[in-house]
């Protein structure tokens, strides 16, 4: 339970220590005076949002820290997985807020995350106030409700493990027909190139060569007109041609050499040019000879470089890169591996599994239905205590599409009136009944769960009287169960609590400033006369307040 709240620099609350019992406490004070920001303070330790907004005007941080003891075994496992030491089965949780934006959480005095604050906060107090009514008037909410009375998980569970291998089987057959159709897509591009380049058979050096042949074959006249002058010049059947010249020049040193010593040396250097010139010569022709005057052969070539030059503008590559890429296509496409047999499996565990899923939504659908029955006899028997004997609930449930959370749509319906059909409750409820409704689901609720802390914030909105009297009552049996925060305006509920905090706003020092006293029999005496009758309250406005003290304390 919460033994503890320590506020600090709060809002226009700047010290407060409250301790509380396992009992029902209420908060009392004039409109204004305070009584929100006790809620928020709390609400900050259970790691709900904060605003900067919430710090005292001039300082630099609020500083809220509860206490709570008696801590369920559900709290201590969970403080064990945050690796969160716990003595004596207790804790505390702070909050710093500073004045820049910044927010600072801690447990037991150590550095700990907001979100360790709020899931650990939601085992140690539930907090209802007049925004929670949207629970009744959204029916999206409606089953969560429903489940949360009908107190055993199981048929839910079983149905949300079938329902995600489901999902699972589901997302894994899509990927293996997606993957299965991108291999086929695949297979047509490697089989496209396969057929494309393969019908030219492309061999390596092949295009160089073809390219040099087909330059010589649309030369072949001019390249033969060439080589065979050039084998003319130097060893032809002319006296002009330069092995004769050679032969000339040698006859004309050797009429010389009985009187011109030393040139012999020079006679072997022009002897050896005409041997190689003569070599030259018959390279030169035989090259000639190997020259072909075929157009037809020239006109193949082309088509063939053509077609080459084709292909690889096809597959935007060059020579090599289309023979890599056609042996690479080869491979790839032989070491494909098809997942039709993986596919007919998981087509089989799909089919498997949703029998499976839709027999378990139907048996939770089934003890949806059976717990509704409960629910409205429960509810009904609570709201007859609030002083609405009038109101017939009925819970509207229709079956749909399989979803997480079963197959099952829930819209709570009421008729205020008698006569009247159920209708929504969004579209009846007032203010009054909406509070009186929901204080009935927190009861008919609360044995379901081990939250230790219930807090209702100024549920008496839209009620007085006797219904006023009536939540009273229903508040003070609850609280022999669990402890109870009530923040009221309403003499009615504040005679049935055990403690009496009263939230008083005065002036010190030219500064609003908020105290949070706890009032003895008097001054809870004081107290209540001012709720009934206003400042000032007669004296018989003090009496009756006297006298409603004493017989609630009496039974």
């Amino acid at each position: 339970m919460l033994e503890e709240l320590y506020i600090e620099n709060l809002a226009v609350i700047e010290k407060a220590c409250i301790s509380f019992r396992n009992a029902f406490h209420v908060f009392t004070g004039e409109t204004g005076a305070g009584k929100s920001i006790l809620i928020h303070g709390i609400q900050a330790v259970l790691g709900q949002r904060v605003s900067k907004d919430w710090v005292r005007t001039g300082c630099e941080r609020a500083t809220v820290t509860a206490l709570f003891t008696g801590l369920s075994d559900d709290v201590i496992d969970m403080l064990s997985e945050f690796s969160i030491s716990c003595e004596e089965r207790q804790i505390t949780l702070t909050r710093e807020i500073r004045a820049d934006g910044g927010s600072i959480g801690r447990i037991n005095g150590k550095t700990a995350s907001v979100t360790a604050l709020r899931e650990i906060g939601m085992l140690l107090i539930s907090i209802h106030g007049q925004h929670d009514n949207q629970i009744l008037l959204s029916p999206e909410h409606h089953l969560h409700v429903l489940d949360d009375f009908g107190g055993d998980s199981s048929y839910l569970t079983a149905y949300q493990d079938t329902f995600r291998r489901l999902q699972l089987t589901a997302r894994e057959l899509g990927k293996c027909k997606r993957d299965e159709q991108e291999r086929r897509q695949r297979a047509l591009i490697l089989q496209k190139q396969i057929q494309e380049i393969g019908a030219l058979q492309p061999k390596h050096g092949e295009e160089d060569e073809l390219e040099n042949a087909l330059i010589q074959a649309e030369n072949a006249e001019r390249i033969l007109f060439s080589l065979g002058n050039a084998a003319g010049i130097l060893h032809g059947e002319n006296d002009d041609c330069v092995v004769e010249m050679l032969r000339n020049a040698m006859q004309q040193l050797s009429e010389i050499e009985d009187v011109f010593q030393g040139l012999d040396e020079l006679s072997d250097r022009i002897k050896a040019v005409q041997i190689e010139i003569k070599d030259i010569a018959e390279d030169l022709q035989r090259h000639a000879d190997n020259v072909i005057l075929d157009e037809a052969r020239a006109q193949k070539l082309r088509q063939r470089y053509h077609a080459i030059s084709q292909v690889k503008k096809q597959f935007y590559c060059d020579f090599d890169g289309l023979i890599k890429m056609y042996e690479d296509a080869k491979k790839e496409i032989s070491s494909m591996q098809h997942d039709s047999e993986r596919i007919a499996e998981l087509e089989a565990q799909k089919k498997a599994l949703l029998a499976d899923v839709t027999e378990k939504a139907k048996a939770l659908s089934d003890y949806r239905e059976e717990t509704g029955r409960r629910f409205v006899e429960r509810v009904s028997e609570e709201l007859r205590f609030l002083d609405m004997p009038n109101v017939v609930l009925t819970v509207q449930q229709e079956r749909g599409k399989l979803t997480i959370q079963g197959m099952d749509s829930v819209t709570f319906l009421i008729s205020a009136n008698k006569g009247e059909l159920p209708k929504p409750i969004s579209k009846i409820a007032s203010g009054g009944e909406l509070s009186r409704i929901m204080l009935a689901l927190k009861s008919v609720i609360a044995d379901r769960d081990s939250i230790p802390t219930l807090i209702f914030d100024e549920i008496d909105t839209g009620v007085s009287g006797k219904a006023a009297q009536k939540i009273g009552i229903k508040l003070r049996e609850i609280s022999r169960s669990r402890q109870v925060l009530c923040v009221t305006h309403l003499s009615q509920i504040a005679v049935m609590a055990d403690t009496h905090y009263m939230i008083e706003k005065h002036t010190e020092d030219e500064r609003t400033v908020t105290q949070v006293h706890l009032l003895d029999f008097e001054g809870r005496v004081q107290e209540i006369a001012r709720i009934m009758g206003g400042e000032n309250p007669s004296d018989l406005m003090l009496e009756n307040a006297r006298v409603e003290l004493k017989r609630v304390a009496e039974n």
